[in-house]
């Protein structure tokens, strides 16, 4: 659990970077509706959420800061409403939210039209998303025209607009000691839902079943949702790089790709193991896992601060490359082969991402437009794969086989902690736990 105290720090950190004579603003994200009137599950904007802390929508965080430096920090909330609560649930309220959540001051949303152009008014710098929101964006720009519209009195726009998302999602990028421990958590989580399918596993069940084993696991362990759409792919699916549909039966002899991981607390995990539907892998399958894994563990390597994730991928290219020629299915030399990037036929993604808030979390990957070297504090995925597609120009023992492994490593300041490492991923140890 984040105590509010962090999010107060991180709205401290924001506000000491920004220019004096500035002002912030932040909205939470809205209600969505799913079909009439009943709406998909709320979940928070990240960045809101990274700032405040606060899970209810329609807020707007506003942050000031004086010509002198003077700071402050402001909530616009939903106010208290007994029918709303009724029907709706239990609001916090603006009166609570100040003391609760430690703002300087808290307002209603009925107020925030006139409080907001009252805010904006003389401030030379604006900080927002723009583009992130299109009804917040026509909000903002309605009080910015009022602003310039109406000098006589008094009123003036800000004369610079710089986009938060470059500082806020720096600091996102680097994780708290309290950040990971939910992440920690949620990676264990994760791991278990894995294992748990791998154990119900047997053919003539359906991929949704697998799936269903995975969300009950999340669901019993306080992670009431899945960070993203959970793939199951057996056999052939396991090629469709995002395979939701989760729909056929497992077939023995075939393998079975699971992409899934836990949100806990707003924080994702992001795990994908491949294992055989009957428990055994066969030749062509051990060989085309084994070389995947071994991609990964050369990544690995370079998971370290001063590392980056473009030699990474180059030392994960490379042992598939060679792995690929020893196969039979790639011909040539490994320079030539490598120039060419011919393994990128059966390797069609990156090989990994950062990972927090997001499944696929925001962060540079570049710095002056330089690879960006790691750093202790990053969090961070690694999944090479390799597909073959059924109609795939292979030798046919390895048609319609698909592999991807996939771990999150934390960068330390010595090297790498692999948060997932309790879900097993050697062929001796995938296969002695569904023995089980």
């Amino acid at each position: 659990m984040i105590e509010i105290a962090e999010f107060v720090q991180r709205r401290a950190r924001l506000l000491a970077q920004m220019k004096p004579n500035s002002i912030a603003v932040v909205p939470a994200a809205r209600e969505v509706t799913r079909s009439r009137d009943t709406e998909f599950p709320f979940r928070q904007d990240s960045d809101f959420f990274y700032l405040t802390g606060f899970k209810e929508p329609d807020a707007l965080l506003v942050l000031t800061k004086s010509r002198e430096g003077e700071t402050q920090s402001i909530l616009f909330c939903r106010n208290k409403d007994k029918v709303a609560e009724i029907w709706h649930g239990r609001r916090l309220g603006y009166e609570a939210a100040k003391t609760t959540l430690r703002f300087d001051e808290t307002y209603p949303l009925s107020s925030l039209d006139d409080k907001l152009l009252e805010l904006l008014n003389l401030k030379r710098v604006l900080y927002f998303a723009q583009g992130t929101y299109a009804d917040f964006d026509e909000q903002v720009w309605g009080l910015i025209s009022t602003l310039r519209g109406a000098p006589k009195k008094g009123y003036r726009a800000p004369e610079i607009i710089r986009d938060i998302r470059t500082l806020v999602h720096e600091m996102r990028l680097f994780k708290s000691p309290a950040e990971l421990d939910v992440m920690r958590k949620a990676a264990q989580i994760s791991a278990a839902a894995h294992i748990r399918a791998m154990q119900f596993s047997k053919p003539n069940a359906t991929e949704f079943q697998l799936e269903a084993e995975i969300h009950h696991h999340y669901a019993m362990n306080g992670a009431r949702h899945p960070a993203y759409g959970t793939i199951v792919g057996s056999g052939n699916n396991a090629n469709i790089l995002h395979y939701t549909e989760n729909s056929d039966v497992l077939k023995s002899g075939d393998l079975v790709l699971i992409d899934s991981g836990c949100e806990l607390e707003g924080y994702a995990a992001d795990i994908t193991r491949t294992f055989p539907v009957n428990g055994t892998f066969s030749d062509a399958q051990k060989a085309i896992y084994n070389l995947v894994l071994a991609a990964q563990l050369a990544a690995f390597e370079h998971v370290k601060p001063g590392g980056t994730l473009v030699a990474a991928n180059q030392s994960a290219m490379q042992v598939m490359t060679k792995g690929l020629i020893s196969l039979g299915i790639l011909k040539g030399t490994v320079d030539e082969l490598m120039e060419s990037q011919a393994c990128k036929a059966f390797y069609m993604h990156g090989l990994g991402h950062w990972l927090g808030l997001d499944v696929h979390d925001v962060g540079e990957y570049k710095q002056d437009e330089k690879d960006r070297p790691f750093e202790q504090g990053m969090v961070l995925t690694i999944e090479p794969g390799l597909y073959f597609d059924e109609d795939a120009e292979v030798p046919n023992e390895f048609k319609g086989i698909g592999v991807r492994i996939e771990d999150d490593l934390l960068v330390t300041a010595t090297g790498y902690d692999v948060l997932t490492k309790d879900v097993p991923k050697t062929v001796a140890d995938i296969e002695a736990i569904m023995q089980k």
